[in-house]
């Protein structure tokens, strides 16, 4: 029997850390241990794919908490189906002892565990949901107050008018027209076609 853990974090400025010290200190080799940074908005994740392609009947598979399974209720669902009927191999969900496939084998551990496993399903899937309105509601009253997104847009220089001609005739390269309108190339190119349209 193989012991894996899997990780994943929301973006690559979280920090992984903790999941990994609790499933080191469960006594995970750390090249057993398959880490994303990637956000659960689709499964195209590298190492949850190399994991699953490596699991054998009777291995056992460590996760912290069972959204890091899935974005949303009917993939947390598949996904565990898919480990502990199709693949057999058990799961233990840290933060949730009451999912742990190792012990609750009978009819009626089976049933809890099931039980449970779609509650907390429903309770990530609801919780991203709010997660999401709440962020958007953030947004819109931060645009009422007049709170603008995004970068700031670049002032062109007074003599861009001389710049985009002398660039436009080949009289300067565009390393050197970026250099004298102070802004990147990639926004030179922006501001060059804005301004074509005027």
């Amino acid at each position: 029997m193989n012991i894996y853990g899997y990780v994943r974090v929301s973006a690559t400025d979280q920090n992984e850390a903790r999941q990994i010290l609790e499933m080191e200190q469960l006594g995970l080799k750390p090249e057993n241990i398959f880490i994303d940074k990637q956000s659960g908005k689709d499964f195209n994740r590298p190492e949850y794919t190399k994991l699953i392609k490596l699991l054998k009947k009777g291995d056992l598979m460590y996760v912290k908490a069972i959204d890091r399974l899935g974005r949303n209720y009917k993939e947390i669902q598949d996904q565990w189906r898919i480990i502990t009927k199709e693949m057999e191999v058990d799961v233990v969900v840290i933060d949730m002892p009451l999912l742990d496939t190792r012990v609750y084998k009978d009819l009626m551990g089976t049933f809890i565990a099931d039980l449970v496993l779609q509650v907390l399903s429903f309770v990530a899937q609801n919780e991203r949901e709010n997660i999401k309105k709440r962020q958007e509601e953030g947004i819109k009253a931060a645009k009422l107050r007049g709170v603008v997104f995004g970068r700031p847009i670049k002032v062109l220089p007074d003599d861009f008018e001389q710049i985009f001609v002398r660039w436009k005739t080949g009289q300067i390269s565009t390393q050197d027209a970026a250099r004298l309108s102070d802004m990147s190339i990639s926004t030179l190119y922006r501001r060059i076609r804005d301004f074509g349209d005027k």
